[in-house]
């Protein structure tokens, strides 16, 4: 398990459920941390969990779904002056759940393949080629296991389409100690999983958690953050570093 005290950590969908966790999570571990939400004031309540942790904090803002937005936020990033050694691509959107799903427009394609597929491909191509040149860096996209289920269509096949970038993605690293790493929550009670999901949100904890963790050069994994369930970190850790790679 690798040690990331004092790394710098991006995190999208910060400011609330699973994104609110991970960087929790992360600050307990003494990295710092960059939260994104789409608004600075979103994010605030976050900002003061993780302060109690003494670590440096910034906050950006920006709709993933503009892409000019998306631009300006990275540029921010950059100004800071600080290197991003983990990503974890966590902000995401579900349209609506239609039963007359072959009446679903054309906008929920859109909108869902720009925040789940081309937001975050953006963010790991900015950052990717920095992290290999550094010799290090985690890349963590989250992922979905939908399926069968043409009612969610916009959400499934952009989450499905994300998985293929980011295992390609992670084969061109392979040789590398950049580890990109796909993680599903699974179907939690957050504000975009409803009341009716089958976990708590604490239950993906430590599962998202691995991909940044994990010290053996093997890419390209596909972790189920519900396989970690109730495990200390350094469990879970050492469990996923059992998974192969696929290549």
């Amino acid at each position: 398990m690798v040690d990331l005290k004092g790394k710098w950590v991006l995190i999208t969908g910060a400011s609330r459920g699973l994104g609110r966790l991970i960087a929790n999570a992360m600050a307990e571990q003494g990295c710092n941390l960059i939260l994104h939400g789409r608004t600075i004031e979103h994010c605030q309540p976050v900002l003061e969990d993780v302060q109690k942790f003494g670590i440096e904090t910034r906050v950006v803002s920006a709709e993933l779904s503009d892409m000019a937005q998306l631009e300006k936020m990275l540029t921010e990033i950059d100004e800071m002056g600080v290197q991003i050694d983990i990503v974890f691509n966590n902000a995401g959107l579900q349209t609506t759940y239609r039963n007359e799903f072959l009446e679903t427009p054309v906008s929920e394609f859109e909108t869902s393949f720009r925040i789940n597929t081309i937001a975050p491909m953006m963010i790991c191509y900015h950052f990717v080629e920095k992290m290999a040149e550094r010799g290090f860096g985690r890349i963590i996209n989250t992922s979905s296991d939908i399926n069968l289920e043409p009612q969610q269509a916009p959400y499934s096949a952009s989450k499905a389409a994300l998985d293929k970038i980011t295992r390609d993605l992670a084969y061109a690293y392979r040789d590398s100690d950049v580890i990109i790493s796909l993680a599903n929550p699974a179907w939690c009670k957050t504000d975009m999983g409803g009341a009716n999901a089958y976990f708590e949100p604490e239950s993906a904890i430590p599962g998202l958690l691995v991909g940044a963790f994990v010290n053996d050069k093997k890419t390209g994994r596909y972790f189920n953050a519900q396989d970690f369930k109730n495990m200390t970190l350094e469990e879970a850790v050492a469990k996923a570093e059992l998974q192969e790679s696929p290549y």
